[in-house]
């Protein structure tokens, strides 16, 4: 599949910088919601497919343009997989991570199960209204007191499995090797090889 122009269909700069670089070696422009002045669609379903495709359909039809969405979020074993597809709505309006993280922290207590993942989920919508899923999940701990300035969202309190480091304390290749996001867009690349 040959593709020139994608639209993300994200406000968010961490997300698209981050797919920009993936999306790189493909010759592929990366232009965003934003660069349409487009709101972002509420987001009604409970599942992180579901609120990606609401995502992709919606930038696919205002702009004519081939969309792609990610829907991710924090998954804490202890807190039954919460806030998963409310992890930004932890953020409050607006969109304060460090008070997320402090939640998080607060919800979970004394737990000695710190276990959690990340997942993403990508819903790529063609303007032919052909669509497709890809997924990608990282594993890992949550620490206390939160490291790092790097990434964004609640990087700085995910330790990936295999790994010391934070998300927060990696530079954007060194969390390639481990990201969801770039698990998933693993599998999305397909299509252009």
């Amino acid at each position: 599949m040959r593709i020139e122009k994608l639209v993300l269909a994200t406000h968010n700069a961490g997300k698209v910088a981050e797919m920009s670089d993936l999306l790189a070696p493909y010759g592929i422009e990366v232009l965003s919601a934003k660069d349409f002045d487009l709101d972002a669609p509420e987001e009604t379903e409970n599942t992180f497919e579901g609120n990606a495709f609401i995502k992709a359909r919606f930038v696919a039809k205002e702009t004519g343009l081939p969309a792609l969405a990610d829907d991710s979020g924090l998954c804490v074993n202890t807190l039954k997989g919460e806030p998963g597809v409310y992890s930004a709505d932890w953020a409050g309006p607006e969109k304060d991570f460090g008070k997320a993280m402090i939640l998080v922290n607060d919800k979970m207590g004394q737990c000695p199960d710190r276990s959690a993942y990340f997942i993403s989920v990508f819903a790529f919508v063609l303007p032919d209204g052909r669509e497709m899923v890809f997924e990608g999940r990282c594993d890992g701990s949550l620490i206390w007191p939160p490291r790092g300035a790097g990434g964004f969202g609640y990087d700085p309190m995910f330790v990936p499995k295999g790994e010391g480091r934070s998300f927060g304390e990696m530079d954007m290749s060194e969390k390639k090797k481990y990201s969801h996001r770039a698990k998933a867009f693993a599998e999305f690349r397909k299509i252009f090889e």
